[in-house]
């Protein structure tokens, strides 16, 4: 196994750059892309759509359980000839899901899928890390936010385009020629660190309880929360079950990690508090990238009717605001700014960004009424992903950075699955709550309601003549206005209390300890 000196400057740099964050990028697409081809997946593959949620699930799952071994697993094989592998996978795996003839089929590909992607994403990071400079890790860490938080927005705008225009296999296709570029591009330019020669465990030593372990635990927590609200939760049995399954296999997770000799995911690392942290506010930026990355195309498709193309477009601006805003950030902190200060900025943008969509929902809402406010988003969003990605592994040193990177990876895609989780049962439940208390003063005998359904049943009977049935029609569509009323105020809800636990985790970033920052070179940012 090769070993020498990581760090590398002009050219190789950026081009080693390009290669993790564009496969970074192709990871976090993947994990939404599906998402506007389900209808089409149903149709061509005979699927219901509890079936083909598990195309969702089958990849998310795979993500949670790769991220955290991705540091020893680089360890096992070299950091590139696994990086290169993890691409190999991945761009099989996506040739193989668009060949599919049949849902499972589907299912059992996307796992494989997300086994190379979920690799991609924490060894990407660290990639970053060991490649640029210690007085570029802001820098670094602001490049690596780009396709962490442009991928889930891009998703949905590349899928609702490839839908309109071409096939579902399409979705998977596009990986194929960037797969095998990235492949080249990893084999010539990235080295292994030298602190990886000699690390390999024996085949005697492996911590196979401590993988057995994590895929029970860890597995069936990210499945519980893919496939929790389709099940009505703890009503399923199967539910139920996993429950048991993930909370026993966590805990055990726990013991085994911190008690073994060679721990497949060295928790003892989280010993050093900037990265415990770190993991805490990674969970908290993942519920806010992701809850509302979900919630935002909901409201606009099902209540303004928005096509999945037109969402995407209407996200986009924001995602580029993000991009944009990183790499000053990563400048800002090598230039001594307080990581604390831009945290907390960023916990403030992001709540008033939900105040802001708050404010402006209506039924009649335009797409350019939340240009302002997504922009905001990607602003806030900037603010909070490069100083905590940064003081996260500033302080690790070694192997350590690559097992920091993939706990955090790890913990803001389990944050991402909770916000979405719980923002998806909240939506369900408290729009039964506003449809039962706008019922509740709604009465036949109202002298409004009795014109409001005079003047629809005048409307539907001008055509057929058929006053009964025109009445009929007049209550249908009253019920509408008023299911619609209510998932109106379900959503002015949701992006209140999201602004309101963003503003509550202001006070942990006094929990932050001052590091010293290093000067940046501007001439590396050019």
């Amino acid at each position: 196994m090769e070993s020498e000196s990581t760090i590398e400057y002009g050219f190789k740099k950026w081009i080693i750059a390009i290669t993790v964050i564009v496969c970074s990028l192709l990871e976090l697409i993947d994990t939404s892309i599906v998402n506007v081809a389900i209808t089409q997946l149903m149709g061509n593959l005979g699927a219901t759509l509890s079936e083909v949620s598990w195309v969702i699930a089958a990849y998310g799952i795979a993500n949670v359980i790769i991220v955290p071994m991705s540091g020893w697993l680089s360890a096992q094989f070299g950091r590139k000839n696994y990086f290169a592998f993890s691409i190999v996978v991945f761009t099989v795996a996506s040739f193989l899901c668009g060949n599919s003839t049949s849902i499972w089929e589907l299912v059992a590909f996307r796992f494989i899928q997300g086994i190379g992607g979920g690799a991609l994403l924490a060894t990407s990071q660290t990639i970053l890390f060991e490649t640029f400079p210690p007085e570029q890790k802001g820098l670094a860490s602001a490049l690596y936010g780009i396709g962490v938080l442009m991928g889930p927005t891009l998703g949905p705008t590349i899928g609702g385009y490839i839908i309109d225009d071409y096939n579902w296999p399409y979705i998977f296709y596009v990986n194929i020629p960037v797969g095998i570029l990235a492949v080249i591009l990893t084999l010539k330019f990235i080295k292994n660190p030298a602190y990886m020669k000699g690390n390999r465990t024996p085949a005697s030593e492996v911590d196979w309880l401590g993988i057995v372990l994590l895929i029970l635990g860890v597995g069936s927590l990210q499945l519980i929360l893919e496939q929790g609200e389709r099940e009505d939760w703890f009503a399923s049995s199967y539910i139920t079950s996993f429950t048991v399954i993930a909370v026993l296999g966590i805990i055990c997770f726990i013991w085994r990690e911190l008690t073994a000799k060679k721990p497949i995911v060295d928790l003892r690392v989280l010993k050093n508090k900037n990265l415990a942290l770190g993991v805490l506010f990674s969970f908290i930026l993942g519920f806010g990238l992701f809850s509302s990355v979900f919630v935002i195309p909901v409201f606009v498709q099902s209540i303004l009717g928005f096509t999945a193309l037109q969402t995407g477009l209407m996200l986009i601006p924001g995602a580029i605001a993000s991009g944009f805003m990183m790499p000053v950030v990563g400048k800002m902190i090598q230039n001594g700014v307080s990581q604390k200060y831009m945290i907390a900025a960023g916990f403030t943008i992001f709540g008033l960004f939900t105040f802001w969509v708050y404010n402006i929902i209506t039924p009649q809402a335009a797409q350019e009424a939340f240009f302002y406010p997504l922009l905001l988003r990607g602003l806030g969003l900037g603010l909070l992903f490069v100083p905590i990605a940064t003081f996260s592994l500033s302080a690790l040193k070694g192997k350590d950075i690559a097992q920091g990177a993939g706990l955090t990876a790890m913990v803001r895609q389990l944050g991402g699955s909770f916000g979405v989780a719980i923002v998806s049962s909240f939506i369900s439940s408290r729009a039964l709550v506003h449809r039962n208390n706008l019922i509740s003063h709604l009465s036949a005998y109202d002298f409004s309601v009795q014109e409001r359904l005079k003047q629809l049943t005048q409307y539907l009977s001008a055509g057929s003549g058929d006053v009964s049935k025109a009445e009929q029609q007049a209550y249908k569509v009253l019920e509408f206005s008023v299911l619609k009323q209510s998932y109106i105020l379900t959503y002015m809800d949701t992006f209140l209390y999201l602004g309101v636990f963003f503003l509550c985790c202001l006070p942990l970033v006094f929990l932050i300890r001052k590091t010293k920052a290093a000067k940046v070179d501007l001439s590396a940012a050019h």
